[in-house]
């Protein structure tokens, strides 16, 4: 087992380590991350944080085919985020700013709002109108006259 320091302040290791974001860690644990990542090279260290990981590996070659290998790669449902921890994507957004579908999910992905109204009209029909109820007899309730005084005079 690899210990748990991924030596993020060592400026020559931070080639030799790689960031593993969107991990689902409610189900894959340090042995997991560790199990499939030392395909690619000796793992000096590696450390778990919720929903994300670091691996540190002796070298940067290691790192780099880890990357290589291993990013989309989908694992307890999740498609995993991988890169080298000193090398940031350049598209990923900043925090707080809100992107665009096309952003996330690639130009090619396009929202189809017609699908969706007709998919729910189908699995949710209501009738355009409701008719009326039958009529039905209605009981004749005599209402109070008030008396008012004539005068006869």
């Amino acid at each position: 087992m690899a210990s748990n320091v991924t030596n993020k302040t060592d400026p020559h290791s931070m080639n030799s380590r790689v960031f593993i974001g969107n991990l689902n860690t409610l189900v894959v644990k340090k042995s997991d991350v560790e199990a499939i990542f030392s395909k690619y090279g000796k793992i000096v260290g590696c450390s778990v944080h919720k929903g994300f990981a670091f691996v540190q590996y002796v070298n940067e070659r290691n790192a780099r085919a880890a990357v290589a290998g291993e990013d989309g790669r989908m694992i307890a449902g999740q498609v995993l985020d991988i890169n080298l921890a000193a090398e940031p994507k350049v598209n990923r957004g900043k925090a707080g700013v809100k992107r665009s579908a096309a952003e996330m999910y690639g130009s090619s992905f396009d929202l189809d709002y017609d699908f969706q109204r007709d998919y729910y009209d189908r699995m949710y029909s209501y009738p355009a109108r409701v008719p009326p109820p039958p009529p039905t007899a209605r009981a004749v309730v005599p209402s109070k006259r008030q008396h008012v005084s004539r005068n006869t005079s």
